[in-house]
């Protein structure tokens, strides 16, 4: 018997010292990941990705980034059933520099670019990242000093 589910999550990351880092979170499994979960009852796939940062990080103070939302999908064996799970990624800045540690995972880190490309483990995730990354390196900023700057 064949299961479909639905997950939302975010690649999130912060500014720190003008360059950018991606938070990892470490599974149970072993797999390193971003920030994700099963949509719960009517949500919107944005309003799952960002309840999934609040339970998954500790972080509450982050926004998702308009104009990005890309999709994954993978089977595996649960209960005697195969899941045909496809993943929601969307991105979201953390304007908070730590994040803590739920339950769900064994280990995070901030990554930079290259590091957290090398660290993720499954090839869909790893993917949607280069794009989420390139689509930040086109977006223009306003911050709060009012001077335009790229994503850095």
């Amino acid at each position: 018997m064949s299961v479909e589910a639905t997950s939302a999550g975010a690649i999130l990351f912060r500014d720190t010292r003008g360059r950018r880092e991606y938070l990892l979170l470490k599974s149970r499994p072993g797999d390193w990941e971003f920030p994700k979960g099963g949509v719960e009852g009517d949500e919107e796939l944005q309003q799952t990705a960002i309840r999934e940062v609040e339970e998954e990080a500790g972080i509450e103070n982050f926004r998702l980034i308009d104009g990005f939302r890309e999709e994954y999908s993978y089977v595996f064996e649960a209960g005697g059933k195969t899941i045909h799970k496809t993943v929601h990624l969307f991105i979201a800045r953390s304007f908070e520099a730590s994040a803590e540690l739920s339950s769900e995972h064994r280990d995070m880190q901030w990554r930079d670019y290259e590091q957290a490309l090398n660290t993720i483990t499954q090839d869909g995730p790893r993917e949607i990242f280069r794009e989420a990354h390139a689509h930040l390196d086109e977006l223009v900023v306003e911050p709060e000093d009012g001077e335009e700057r790229r994503y850095t």
